[in-house]
């Protein structure tokens, strides 16, 4: 899972938009094993050209059970997200009937869930399903991650199949046939492997079947259906397909093929021959930022594919840039989870999930190598690269740095942890960083953290987890004692990471300096903040920012309107985030209350500076310490 940018789980976390559990929603730690029952195949039929009432019915049909008793649920959380997404919330006129075609009793025990008993006469069940974009935005309802969710529209279904496909209790691991009916019309792409079309009689629909060997495979492969646009392109042996639905035709898959291309032929080279999938598809929806639309920008990874979420009114520069941020991230994810995991993901538990103490690696090493391949391949320049790790410190003393990175991990889903869960892409990259350095520090430049990734690959791979609670020592014995010191000291342990002391290493150092910042933080601190009567003020730091400090604005400024709209507690996210992607010689408008007067900023934006800390070559940097940093960043 990525954001966007940095920015926008900045904003979730600070205008409140991500809610953290009790702790006693939180599952205790179990030794975890795999489900081995199985019924014979579950037909699934999901009909796009019969939506009633903005809802997508879906018909099960199955073997009667042996058992007397069995339930069916919908997923709680999914893997790969780290908050509640209760996909049974979305499931209306849910009924059960016989082999004789008689609906029978059912217990709905809870939102995800339906007990039916007399399972031994169940031949098939019936639903509704609403998607979860169209009440994203809507006071008190808690939905999905947006790059999980699911949308039904005239024009577009985007089928993250969780959002409309659940699981008989202990029969995880039977096979599905999935049938999909459309439009004639409609393009149509997948991951998941397709076996047959059938056409209508009246050629107005085709029905396309798709095969699940188990419920995982559900879960991980999404689908879209509608009038978008696809690119496909060859990257060495990988296939890509690029789908992009823009509701406006403002963006086309033919405007990022080749952003994406570059892109990933330097990760495969970077990565050489750790990556074993043969095809993978980028699903890129863009949002028009209504109140029936997606904001929770960024992306969800899975095993071949990954689901992106973005601003449609986003500048195509702006896109281009933030697909290499959030594709290269979810693609280094076929690294860690996906070839490296514990028993926690291999055996994912649905309904009652406990979670890895290993984010630093799924999150923490996958954003670090999305950051680090860039310099690795010439993609970004050294001082860009230091600029993209000094935004990552800045950012992570902002949260709680003395809380063990293994205990947040563990209890992600509750407070006061999930408030740090963004911590994950800014210290977990950071303490890849430092394991990277150590490493080449150890073996005079000659081993990293991706030769630890591709031996842990090769020990394990995505069918053989580890133990979660050995990692860190099986680790230390396939590398060096400082670096079990270093997980003791910084992972486990609560003691911060002195920088410095890594920088020293490859010949760097800390320098105060005037720094480009944009138009809602300095150096990666936001000049924003909620009041108690629910108005977004500017603090203190406004007078830092450049291009606000020429305008006029003041600490305590109240932040009315921007360019015609009002700004809310409840559209704050999605403003601010189209504020932080605002370019130098745009024209703006700002309405500001201060005190009984409004002051109205009619201007065109200027490149915003702060001051802030900067990281630099050292003048008398050694030859060891060079060569050092030459293997760190060039391998």
């Amino acid at each position: 899972m990525k954001t966007i940018t940095s920015i926008v789980v900045t904003l979730l976390f600070f205008f409140g938009t991500i809610n953290a559990q009790n702790d006693s929603d939180l599952p205790k730690k179990t030794t975890i094993k795999a489900t081995e029952t199985k019924i014979g195949t579950i037909d699934v039929s999901l009909d796009l050209t019969q939506v009633i009432d903005d809802k997508v019915p879906v018909t099960i049909v199955l073997e009667p059970f042996m058992e007397d008793t069995v339930i069916y649920r919908m997923p709680k959380v999914i893997p790969g997200t780290y908050k509640i997404s209760d996909f049974g919330n979305f499931i209306d006129d849910f009924k059960a009937f016989n082999t004789k075609g008689e609906e029978i009793d059912f217990t709905r025990s809870d939102e995800n869930s339906w007990l039916i008993p007399n399972a031994t006469e169940l031949a098939k069940i019936t639903y509704l399903v609403n998607d979860t974009f169209d009440v994203e935005n809507t006071e008190g309802i808690a939905t999905p991650f947006s790059p999980s969710g699911t949308n039904i529209a005239e024009d577009n279904f985007l089928l993250n199949l969780p959002g409309f496909v659940g699981y008989f209790e202990t029969f995880e691991n039977s096979q599905y046939n999935l049938k999909v009916t459309s439009d004639i019309i409609f393009n149509n792409v997948s991951a998941l492997q397709q076996v047959k079309e059938e056409y209508s009689k009246d050629s107005l629909s085709i029905t396309r079947s798709y095969y699940a060997p188990r419920y995982f495979d559900i879960t991980d492969n999404p689908m879209m259906y509608g009038d978008f646009e696809i690119e496909e392109f060859q990257v060495g042996s990988i296939k890509v397909v690029l789908s992009v639905y823009s509701p406006n035709k403002v963006h086309a898959a033919s405007d990022l093929k080749e952003t994406i291309y570059e892109m990933m032929t330097a990760q495969k080279l970077y990565l050489g021959d750790i990556n074993t999938t043969a095809r993978y598809d980028i699903f890129l929806y863009l949002s028009e930022m209504n109140e029936t639309s997606p904001t929770g920008f960024g992306a969800l990874e899975h095993h071949t594919s990954t689901v992106v979420i973005m601003p449609e009114s986003i500048p195509l520069e702006a896109l281009a840039e933030g697909m290499v941020d959030v594709v290269s991230h979810e693609f280094f994810h076929i690294v860690t989870p996906l070839s490296i995991h514990s028993e926690d993901v291999h055996y994912f538990d649905y309904y009652e999930p406990t979670f890895s103490k290993h984010l630093w690696m799924y999150e923490g090493v996958t954003e670090y190598f999305a950051t680090l391949f860039q310099i690795d391949q010439g993609l970004v320049t050294e001082d860009e690269f230091y600029t993209k790790i000094m935004d990552k410190i800045q950012t992570a003393s902002g949260l709680d740095d003395t809380m063990s990175f293994t205990e947040m991990s563990e209890n992600v889903l509750v407070s006061p942890y999930a408030e740090n869960y963004f911590n994950v892409y800014q210290k977990g990259a950071l303490i890849g960083m430092c394991i990277d350095i150590l490493m080449r520090e150890e073996s005079n430049g000659e081993r990293g953290i991706l030769s630890l990734m591709k031996e842990l690959s090769l020990k394990y791979g995505k069918e053989k987890p580890f133990e979660d609670d050995r990692l860190f020592e099986e680790i230390t014995a396939m590398t060096y004692p400082s670096i079990g010191d270093f997980f003791e000291t910084h992972v486990l342990g609560t003691t911060p990471i002195n920088y410095e002391e890594f920088f020293e290493k490859v010949g760097l150092e800390f320098s105060e300096s005037t720094v480009e910042t944009n138009y809602i933080q300095n150096n990666g601190i936001l000049i924003l903040a909620p009041t108690a009567t629910g108005t977004i003020i500017f603090t203190e730091l406004v007078k830092d920012n450049s291009f606000w400090n020429e305008q006029g604005a003041l600490p305590n400024d109240v932040i009315k309107e921007i360019n015609g709209t009002e700004v809310t507690m409840q559209n704050a996210q999605q403003i601010f985030t189209e504020v932080y992607m605002w370019e130098p010689g745009a024209e703006v408008e700002v309405k500001l209350i201060r005190g009984e007067e409004e002051i109205v900023i009619k201007t065109e934006l200027t490149q915003s500076y702060t001051n802030g800390k900067g990281l630099q070559a050292k003048e008398d940097a050694t030859e060891k310490q060079i060569a050092l940093r030459n293997a760190w960043l060039k391998g």
